[in-house]
């Protein structure tokens, strides 16, 4: 008897502890404006909240959702607490693991406006280096300056050149994995024996009197081909939504640059056309360059390409855009037209990312295809591929 009233207590307790351990966490959940409602529920009392620095370093951030106007206090959490941005990010690094961090610091930079942790040098070090950060960072760079401009620079160069060698080895075997019947390659096997070039070469070795045909070398084909390159030119729009797109051109154009069967020419635009192609060499020069935002002129954009075209038949021409040209379109549709016309390849991205999700001009697009453009959303591999099989 006695043992049977010792267990339904225990089972009491336990059933207890498991309502009031549900009830804090709808109380973090909820934030405290829910904690008169909470505290009348049984088995949760506010006085012993478990999860108070967690709430503290919560509320500092998402208190902000209702601005200063409506309840938002500066110091953030419960009670006298004077958190501030560099004590807030030492806590949230403290109590949360590592995927979260990045959640949170995501959303501090991009929902809630909390700029200090790319305008304070300590700060901005103290991020991970990432892509979420690096499109902070081409963002927020105009309020950069001095030491602070010099780590976030440091910082793009890390995502950057991480990013470049995790693209770079599929993207040479895409486009220099191909044949080249100009180049001879020290890569002997039967497959690229060039069996023409090999006979004509070995002709003098002919013996007349026994009548065989002696040969001491054989030719192979390689895999650059250097004369008559193919000309690859991007163009980018940098308005604000194009920012992935504009990240991934950089540095596939700066991967094909360094490729020996393109020539690869690169410009940004808005109103405005800005050639980077001399600084291709420099992915980080070049993206610090970018000016995210502003109106958008493609059929300006494109005439500048046209420019640029020195043997049509060999060029492949790239337009990275979402298509929502700020001027009469016709001019927009008849540029591509004499683009095409020309005998260029045109290939109209309306996203170059690993997303997949791309908002754009969809009549527009439709109506590039229609005269022979290929039009797509891909992945830099992709591009990569795809390019491949042109120059084959």
């Amino acid at each position: 008897m006695e043992t049977d009233l010792n267990m339904h207590e225990a089972a009491g307790e336990s059933a207890k502890r498991s309502s009031s351990e549900a009830l804090n966490r709808w109380r973090l959940i909820l934030g405290e404006s829910a904690s008169e409602g909470l505290c009348q529920a049984d088995g949760f009392d506010e006085q012993h909240f478990q999860y108070n620095e967690v709430d503290e370093i919560l509320d500092y951030l998402y208190s902000r959702e209702y601005g200063e106007d409506q309840g938002y206090r500066q110091e953030g959490g419960r009670g006298p607490s004077n958190l501030t941005v560099p004590k807030w990010l030492h806590k949230v690094r403290k109590l949360f693991p590592k995927q979260t961090v990045e959640i949170l610091e995501k959303q501090a930079l991009d929902r809630y406006g909390l700029t200090e942790l790319l305008t304070d040098k300590k700060l901005l070090e103290s991020l991970e280096p990432n892509m979420g950060l690096l499109k902070n960072i081409m963002q927020f760079k105009g309020r950069m300056k001095g030491e602070v401009l010099k780590s976030a620079k440091e910082i793009v160069r890390q995502v950057v050149e991480d990013l470049r060698r995790k693209l770079e080895s599929q993207t040479r075997a895409s486009i220099m994995g191909k044949r080249s019947r100009y180049a001879h390659s020290p890569v002997r096997s039967l497959r690229n024996l060039n069996f023409k070039r090999t006979v004509t070469k070995n002709l003098k070795n002919v013996d007349r009197v026994n009548r065989r045909f002696i040969i001491d070398r054989l030719y192979f084909d390689g895999n650059i081909q250097p004369h008559n390159k193919w000309n690859v030119i991007i163009g980018v729009d940098e308005s604000g939504s194009m920012l992935d797109s504009v990240i991934y051109s950089s540095v596939m154009a700066s991967i094909f640059y360094r490729l020996n069967a393109l020539r690869t020419k690169l410009f940004i635009f808005d109103t405005q056309v800005v050639d980077l192609s001399d600084r291709l060499d420099d992915p980080v020069d070049l993206l610090m360059n970018v000016q995210l935002g502003g109106g958008t002129h493609i059929a300006k954009a494109l005439r500048y390409g046209e420019t640029l075209i020195d043997n049509p038949g060999k060029t492949i021409y790239i337009l990275v855009s979402d298509l929502e040209e700020g001027y009469p379109i016709q001019h927009m549709y008849k540029a591509c037209k004499d683009i095409l016309d020309s005998g260029c390849k045109l290939l109209v991205l309306t996203a170059l990312d690993f997303n997949g999700d791309s908002v754009y001009n969809k009549h527009a697009a439709q109506t590039l295809a229609n005269m022979g453009a290929h039009v797509a959303a891909i992945t830099p591999n992709e591009l990569a591929d795809w390019i491949g099989e042109i120059i084959s």
